[in-house]
């Protein structure tokens, strides 16, 4: 109960507010070759400092710890960092990030990562942190919009991965032969056979609409259509819809020739198949499309190549062909293997279904913490909130940023306390 009441003490005692700006000026507004600039920085960083030192005072051989609290996180932050230190007993040595609609929201952020995530990020970094950044994008695309926030050095240091293409490959510089794993290289030839069915059918003879109005992702092995309109528009939307009906009778047709089978109704199994996803019933019935076919009168060989495989529907975003034996999951685990993080206790933020196949999979293995943004997929935001509810509101990573950070300041306190 100790911690409990020096925070509490802390944040009764402390203008809390006033020290965390001077903190957010001094950090985010760097001194610029402008002398008024500059001196404007040069009075708020040491009057940053005669703040910290007040408390560095008032709490003996703790206090520099808890001025970077006061600083650093809100109460409530503080509080919920202690509450999470408590619970695991341990702080958080991994970060797990998906970034569309997760650090950046095309609504809220001008699909720009914020400053302040940015920064937080960077404090992680060099605190030793490895980062993770796991997301449906293409390699190429990741690493622009990476460097352009975090900058070559830290993206570069060995010390971060990108799993891209929702788990495909995996890319960790400065790691030898270990630089890039293509996780789709370990496929059978079944499953590889469906997804050069479907790639190159997939645009060639889709109905007209499809056609012109979306573009395939430039992946390495999944198969993603994409709409050429503002993504989460109601064009996107429409066309995107469109796009999952089509892109689930094509699966099925691809699945039947691979198997050399007697297939009465491939599509229609297909439909029955994918449509046990709510979200994907919904788009097919919309659709008016049938999902009353009985899978299991589908041959066994059908049977074990659909089973083997999904289909990602984003609304408004992005309809995809992705195989279950190449998720986001199985990429964090390699990246994990390729850094070296062999207890990992992670932070996993994400939105999606994919990003919860990683949140499960640390649940399973007692290796982390879940946190998502309030607009997540259903299934994801009743996962966070029957966890630790760690919600944040669209464009607020930062916030579970700084009370994971806190967790290592209250793990400081607990060994200054020994």
């Amino acid at each position: 109960m100790e911690q409990y009441d020096q925070l509490y003490r802390l944040y009764q005692g402390t203008d809390t507010t006033t020290l965390r700006g001077y903190q957010e000026f001094v950090d985010l507004f760097p001194p610029l070759s402008s002398t008024v600039a500059l001196e404007q920085w040069e009075t708020a960083s040491d009057r940053l400092e005669e703040l910290k030192g007040e408390i560095t005072d008032d709490f003996p051989g703790t206090g520099d710890t808890y001025a970077e609290i006061a600083a650093r996180l809100t109460r409530d932050e503080a509080f919920t960092a202690l509450d999470l230190y408590s619970k695991y007993d341990r702080s958080v040595n991994a970060l797990v990030l998906d970034v569309d609609e997760t650090l950046r929201s095309a609504g809220d952020t001008d699909n720009e990562i914020p400053r302040d995530t940015l920064y937080l990020l960077t404090q992680f970094h060099e605190e030793g942190v490895p980062i993770i950044v796991c997301t449906g994008q293409t390699l190429e695309n990741v690493k622009g919009f990476m460097i352009q926030g975090l900058g070559n050095d830290l993206v570069s240091s060995g010390r971060m991965s990108i799993v891209y293409e929702s788990g495909n490959g995996v890319f960790t510089p400065k790691h030898g032969q270990d630089t890039k794993r293509l996780l789709y290289e370990r496929l059978d030839d079944a499953v590889v056979d469906v997804f050069e069915h479907v790639r190159g059918r997939v645009l060639s003879e889709a109905p007209e609409d499809v056609r012109h109005r979306c573009h395939l992702q430039g992946n390495e092995f999944n198969v993603t259509l994409k709409p050429n309109a503002e993504v989460g528009s109601d064009d996107a939307v429409e066309i995107i819809d469109e796009s999952l009906r089509y892109l689930c009778g094509l699966v099925g047709e691809a699945i039947a020739a691979q198997v050399d089978a007697d297939v009465a109704d491939p599509a229609g199994y297909a439909r029955s198949y994918f449509s046990r996803d709510p979200e994907i019933l919904d788009v097919l019935q919309a659709g008016g499309l049938s999902t009353d076919a009985d899978i299991s009168d589908a041959p066994d060989a059908f049977r074990d190549i659909v089973e083997r495989v999904d289909l990602g529907y984003y609304e408004g975003d992005a309809a995809e062909l992705v195989s279950l034996e190449l998720d986001k999951s199985a990429g964090v685990e390699e990246a994990f293997d390729v850094l070296g993080i062999d207890d990992p206790f992670a932070l996993v933020m994400g939105d999606s279904k994919s990003d919860l196949r990683v949140m499960r999979w640390v649940e399973d293995h007692d290796a982390g913490i879940a946190a998502a943004p309030a607009h997540a997929s259903g299934d994801v935001v009743d996962h966070v909130s029957s966890r630790d509810d760690l919600l944040y509101e669209a464009g607020d990573a930062a916030r579970v940023l700084r009370t994971v950070y806190g967790i290592s300041l209250v793990e400081r306190l607990d060994e200054q306390g020994e």
